[in-house]
């Protein structure tokens, strides 16, 4: 029984060691900024790695108060473009973390 209690300690070390590597990719990511645009980079958003919205440019050209609609249009373009980018870079750092596994609760 003393060597169950021996692969339990190398379970939970592992897990805590997953664990704090997970709490530095988030960190890491946190740091990182992904670029979306659209209407040729006229409207740019600006996202990290954890999929917060950091910031959106808009050159003045994009600005035309007969077409809102046009504008609204390339500014969600331009946000779900740097917010996909975002989701594969985390899926991707913390896959490297898993080794692909799904792990419930785990928060990605």
């Amino acid at each position: 029984m003393v060597s169950g209690f021996g692969d339990m300690s190398s379970l939970l070390k592992q897990a805590q060691d997953m664990q704090r590597r997970m709490a530095e990719t988030q960190r890491s990511l946190g740091e990182r900024i992904l670029e979306g645009s659209s209407g040729g980079g006229a409207v740019k958003a600006y996202v990290n790695g954890n999929q917060e919205l950091q910031a959106v440019k808009i050159q003045k050209a994009a600005v035309d108060p007969d077409d809102v609609d046009g504008l609204e249009d390339l500014v969600t373009t331009a946000v779900r473009q740097a917010m996909a980018a975002a989701k594969d870079l985390r899926d991707r750092e913390m896959n490297k973390i898993t080794g692909g596994m799904n792990l419930p609760g785990m928060g990605f």
